[in-house]
């Protein structure tokens, strides 16, 4: 099989190589995924980089999520299974192999139904961002009627977050940085789009919410926003943070304002929620997916051959949208 792969870890260009690997065989429990196309992950590159890891195989064919066919099962898995178009998660967490292949061996039940009516590029847009976004809303119970705020909603996990927190009925606002992405944080069905560069986010969100704040807020950047979402935070509301862009990263928070408002700092790593917890976001995910709210941007196609460009793009920060992989 056609496969991206590394064997030590560097830059893109340096040391992704596309090249032929012997096609994997599901083991008891497990199914084997034709990838039709794979998505990239923030996560994909640090883990290329070694941003807070070494190598811990001494090969690796990256990323996380994808979608694709299933083609063949392990014992204990129905074959009944064959043929069924599925979305992928977590392909390569505690594996050297994700979905930078033709063919990917996952535990069955990481290999999710994919609607009919649901694309492959929707499918491979799945996985990390809309597990993070959903742990992150609905760890604290129903998000109808409730005001959230999310930072970065032009991003593939603000983009979850937005279209997740809509379907479920809430009121969002989110940040972002210029025109270009406040275009698509509106196109996802954010309710009020606000520039961090140039307003004063608290104030406005508070007159807005009339005095009494968001209950939960889903933050990108916690280190930087903490006293924005403390200003607008609402009683006993909950922030939830999934990113750092140091693996030293250090928080200091302000206890007192903190306890007045009763809140919840919960920090999300989605590889290490509870399965069930996960198995819960997923019927939710793929609810969302049958209503048609489920429409993320994507920023950029590319083929296998051309993986190193498209992590280089991820890198750079310039693409709006999520950035796929096709086989």
């Amino acid at each position: 099989m056609k496969a991206a792969f590394y064997e030590v870890q560097g830059s893109a260009r340096d040391v992704l190589k596309v090249g032929e690997l012997p096609i994997p065989e599901p083991g008891p429990d497990e199914v084997r995924v034709r990838i039709y196309v794979s998505g990239l992950n923030p996560t994909d590159v640090k883990a290329r980089t070694g941003f807070s890891a070494d190598m811990p195989y001494p090969r690796i064919i990256p990323h996380q999520d994808g979608a694709g066919v299933i083609d063949a099962v392990g014992a204990n898995v129905s074959p009944e299974r064959l043929g069924e178009r599925v979305w992928v998660y977590e392909a390569q967490y505690g594996r050297a192999t994700g979905t930078a292949a033709e063919f990917v061996v996952v535990p069955s039940h990481q290999a999710v139904r994919l609607p009919d009516t649901v694309s492959f590029e929707v499918g491979a847009s799945l996985g990390i961002p809309a597990l993070t976004a959903h742990h992150c809303l609905c760890s604290d119970g129903s998000l109808d009627g409730r005001r959230v705020l999310i930072h970065g909603g032009a991003g593939v996990v603000g983009t979850a977050a937005i279209l997740l927190a809509k379907w479920a009925g809430a009121w969002v606002a989110t940040t972002v940085m210029n025109a270009e992405q406040a275009a698509v944080a509106k196109e996802n069905g954010a309710d009020l789009v606000l520039d961090r560069t140039s307003e004063d986010i608290a104030t406005i969100i508070m007159k807005m919410t009339e005095g009494f704040g968001v209950d939960r807020i889903v933050d990108v950047a916690l280190k930087a926003n903490l006293d924005i979402n403390l200003a607008c935070l609402s009683q006993g509301g909950v922030i939830s943070a999934y990113a750092t862009s140091s693996a030293s990263d250090e928080l200091s928070i302000p206890l007192l304002k903190a306890m007045k408002h009763g809140c919840v700092l919960r920090f999300v790593y989605i590889y290490n929620v509870p399965d069930e917890l996960k198995k819960a976001a997923i019927e939710d995910i793929n609810s969302c997916l049958e209503s048609g709210c489920y429409l993320p941007k994507i920023g950029l196609n590319m083929p296998l051959q051309n993986i190193a460009e498209a992590h280089e793009a991820l890198e750079s920060s310039k693409i709006i949208g999520k950035v796929l992989i096709h086989m």
